[in-house]
């Protein structure tokens, strides 16, 4: 019986691979940025209205849920995608590039989104074969802090569901695989600011100064310490500077110095223990030199943690709907995502769908001015979310 309804549902997904692709384009020519995804949100809440069977909501302004509610009791089964846009201007040169300029769908979620409205298409046609209720959200602002999960959650999108799945497309994962990954699967990803404060003055009169560059430079080769001599070298812990901001010419010594940066982890008591370990440091060394300092850290998204049971579920599904050999067993990522906010309130398994394609030119990485995705690849996610329902909500 299984397999019978395997095939037919993946022969229903391939009959609207066609659409999926098309929605995925249109969204795509029309990005919109976190917190602003007014016409993006009424456009998939217009394309469901559509589908029928569906009670449709605005759990917030800029995004939308959408419950199927099936004829028998059952378990509740939430999937999720986002919806946002990056502030990139795009350099490739299809035919469906961006109209917006300086905004770009840069991370796949043009593509999230049309496999969540895909999946909502062919399940809305099945009402009475659902036992239970599947929900689907449509959530905004994942790549801005504090994220629109959070915002969902909030709103109750989240009360009384049984379990919540989700996907990434993956580009630089090769086609052809699904990423499956128990337990730890993305880090918390955390913020820091440091202003190093000293007294600037001429170049040729280093002595006069208190030389805010030559502090700061100090302050980020000793931060490194903290991962290398503070935390379990079985711990996970980065700790990147990626802004170094000071100085105006050549013969001018700065009298300040910003720097900024991310630190990712899994581990609880680490992460909180971070930013004392920070501070320690920085306040050492500008103390040392006669400087001051400015220090601000800002807590992300949880980390992403996949539940044991949901996660073996869906790599059932992936065997069951496209073959053994389509799972791939991934290691963790120190990558952020919001998605764990909704892991907070029902065990959840965040998954990738390998989108990726060496021959036909797709190696670009997320957040790319030329990153793009294997079109194959939506048929690939719908497929997923709908066999899970399958076996979740449907057998």
């Amino acid at each position: 019986m299984t397999a019978t309804a395997v095939v037919t549902l993946n022969k229903a997904v391939e009959e609207i691979k066609d659409q999926v692709i098309a929605w995925r384009r249109y969204l795509h020519e029309n990005p919109e940025l976190s917190f602003h995804e007014e016409k993006t949100a009424q456009f998939v809440y217009e394309t469901l209205l559509s589908f029928g069977n569906l009670e449709i909501s605005r759990p917030t302004k800029n995004s939308v849920m959408a419950r199927l509610i099936g004829s028998q009791p059952g378990k509740v089964l939430a999937m999720r995608a986002d919806m946002d846009a990056l502030p990139i201007t795009e350099e490739n040169t299809f035919e469906f590039v961006s109209k917006n300029p300086g905004v770009m769908h840069a991370c796949g979620h043009d593509g999230h989104t049309s496999m969540l409205l895909g999946t909502a298409k062919l399940l809305s046609g099945m009402k009475d074969q659902i036992k239970g209720e599947v929900r689907f959200f449509f959530q905004h602002a994942e790549e801005v802090y504090p994220g629109g999960a959070e915002e969902m959650v909030q709103a109750g999108v989240m009360d009384g569901v049984d379990m919540v799945i989700g996907t990434h497309l993956w580009s630089t994962m090769e086609f052809g695989t699904v990423g499956i990954c128990p337990g730890p699967m993305m880090a918390a990803p955390d913020t820091f600011w440091i202003t190093v404060l000293g007294k600037g003055g001429h170049a040729a009169l280093p002595h006069e100064t208190i030389d805010s560059i030559a502090i700061a430079a100090q302050v980020v080769t000793n931060l490194q310490h903290i991962v290398s001599r503070n935390a379990d070298p079985l711990d996970n812990l980065v700790l990147s500077v990626t802004q170094f901001v000071g100085g105006t010419t050549h013969n001018v010594i700065p009298g300040t110095v910003e720097i900024c940066g991310t630190v990712r982890s899994f581990d609880k008591n680490l992460r909180e223990s971070v930013p004392g370990l920070m501070e320690r440091v920085i306040k050492g060394i500008t103390e040392a030199h006669g400087a001051e300092y400015k220090f601000k850290y800002e807590f992300g998204y949880r980390p992403v943690i996949n539940d044991a049971e949901v996660t073996k579920w869906m790599e059932e599904v992936v065997e069951e709907s496209l073959g053994a050999e389509w799972v791939e067993h991934m290691r963790p990522t120190m990558g952020g995502e919001d998605f764990s906010a909704f892991q907070q309130k029902a065990p959840g398994c965040f998954f990738y769908v390998a989108a990726g394609n060496k021959e036909k030119g797709i190696t670009y990485p997320h957040h790319h001015p030329r990153f793009t995705i294997d079109e194959d690849a939506l048929e690939v996610g719908v497929k997923m979310f709908v066999n899970a329902a399958r076996k979740i909500v449907m057998e």
